[in-house]
């Protein structure tokens, strides 16, 4: 992980590999952003016009990198875009800044100092700032660096590493505030970056057994307390959606409960996550072009696991309970069938239409189990529905829930923390096409608003009375794409700062 420390040296004086500085669109050129008063004095008041001639704009993310004059103790300066100079008394916005930090920092990779000298307003920009560094400072190396090369001692080729350590200029170490900032975006960073690491792992390693163990681990160094339900403990259970989608596998489910308690917890919120560590589909086979990817499919309960670990390590005031749905979707002679009738864990029965329709059967078990526990809320997170790729996007997830006031919080809080979102409605006209001759409900309805037909399965495993938000992940939750701001090639995390900030939200009580 990428070290972060503040600093209150002057941008002049501070040692470092490299120095950045920010650059607004302003309406004759590009102009200098707070922050960068000193190195725009070592340019002789001339760095807006050098940017200038040099083709920069001040276009959000533009990187423009350019060598530091005399005065500076780095050997270049790295200017990143701001878009449009705010209004007079306005600030740049977080996300802005988020962006920002984070394409500068995936400009440094292989630079093991940067100084960030980037606008700094107050302890919201100082987290924002910080965040986006040590998001932008990622990249999943563990399986490169093998192949020896010849002229180098026999010694394996490593990949460039990600910016070794970020010191934001104008953050105060000794200010509360600043500190507090700073640690709270190392802590959610870091999580951030666990979740994109599982979600980049290959399938052959990340298998439900070894996620659960990974989980166990890690839940086990921050107090939090763990409850791994296997193959056997499942099928006594009656976890029949679980075991109904990995019983094609010869990697066997897993059910995964982490409980972070505090002693002054007054709510309680449960987390549940789709955990299909590979997706082929099932005896519904996808066809080919649509299976490379499908080992993200876990993507929600990796953010689940990462949010709950966050909320231990930040030591919030609320309960937070994760469940992780672990399950690898194969066709084999013993996998599940179009037209199989599967009982789940609340009794329910499901008529399997389409095998690749797994993921709602493990969280429909899931949903019934955190039910019992009467949480406050519970909020699932899900690679769930192609239908939401095509209504959203590749860059937002939907959100629907039961409870449009909580539905619409859920939402706020998602582009607060800058996680694009929409709300999206659980029409009730859906549900008929799910009626089946054979069992309760079956697991397909109308292919014409698929997503929302997806979130009205869901909703019939929740609890009576229980708030309850569904997170459509699908788009955003693995980027095929080209880098963008604080945004890698791969799994991105997406959901982790959602469900951070919600738990922070309910446990000081200021939940909309």
């Amino acid at each position: 992980m990428t070290a972060l420390t503040l600093s209150t040296a002057g941008a002049a004086t501070l040692r470092a590999d490299a120095l950045v500085v920010g650059v607004a669109k302003g309406p004759k050129g590009p102009v200098v952003a707070a922050g960068a008063e000193a190195v725009d004095k070592a340019y002789d008041g001339k760095l807006a016009g050098v940017l200038d001639a040099l083709g920069a704009s001040g276009a959000e993310g533009e990187i423009t990198k350019l060598p530091a004059p005399a005065g500076l103790k780095v050997p270049v300066v790295l200017a990143v875009g701001l878009g449009s100079v705010p209004e007079k008394d306005e600030s740049f916005d977080e996300e802005v800044l988020r962006r920002a930090a984070g394409a500068a920092a995936r400009a440094l990779h292989g630079t093991k100092k940067a100084a960030f000298a980037l606008p700094l307003d107050d302890a919201s920009a100082v987290t924002a700032v910080a965040e986006g560094a040590l998001l932008g400072a990622y990249a999943f190396t563990a399986y490169q660096g093998g192949e020896k090369k010849p002229g180098n001692g026999n010694k394996p080729a490593g990949p460039k590493l990600p910016l070794a350590e970020v010191a934001l200029l104008g953050a105060k170490p000794r200010d509360k505030e600043h500190k507090a900032a700073a640690e709270r975006a190392t802590v959610v960073a870091t999580e951030v970056n666990v979740a994109r690491d599982l979600v980049n792992t290959p399938p052959n390693d990340l298998t439900p057994e070894a996620f659960a163990a990974v989980a166990s681990a890690t839940a086990k160094e921050n107090g939090i307390k763990v409850q791994i339900l296997d193959e056997k403990a499942l099928i006594k259970g009656g976890y029949g959606g679980i075991m109904g989608v990995g019983k094609g596998s010869e990697n066997p489910p897993r059910l995964v409960k982490l409980s972070y308690t505090h002693a002054k917890a007054e709510k309680t919120l449960a987390f549940v996550g789709k955990g299909i560590t590979y997706d082929s589909g099932g005896i519904s086979l996808k066809p080919a072009g649509h299976n490379e990817t499908m080992k993200c499919d876990m993507a929600g309960a990796a953010a689940v696991f990462a949010a709950v670990v966050a909320a231990a390590k930040l030591g919030l005031q609320v309960n937070v309970t994760g469940w992780l749905a672990l399950a690898e979707n194969m066709p084999s002679g013993s996998a599940t069938k179009p037209g199989d009738v599967l009982r789940m864990y609340s009794g329910k029965t499901v008529e399997v239409l389409n095998t690749d329709a797994e993921g709602r059967l493990v969280l429909g078990d899931a949903l019934t189990r955190a039910s019992e526990e009467n949480p406050d809320a519970i909020v699932d997170v899900a690679t769930l529905t192609g239908a939401m790729v095509l209504a959203l996007g590749n860059r937002m997830f939907a959100v629907m829930g039961n409870d449009d006031a909580f539905r619409t919080s859920v939402h706020e809080i998602a582009e607060e923390v800058g996680e694009a979102s929409w709300p999206m409605p659980l029409p009730a006209d859906l549900r008929k096409a799910m009626d089946s001759p054979t069992a309760d409900i079956a697991n397909m309805g109308e292919r014409m608003g698929g997503g929302l037909a997806a979130g009205l399965f869901l909703q019939e495993f929740v609890g009576e009375g229980i708030t309850w938000a569904h997170l459509d992940i699908a788009g955003p939750a693995f980027h095929e794409g080209a880098p963008f701001g604080y945004t890698p090639k791969g799994g991105t995390g997406s959901a982790v700062r959602t469900l951070v900030r919600l738990a922070e939200r309910t446990a000081t009580g200021d939940l909309g």
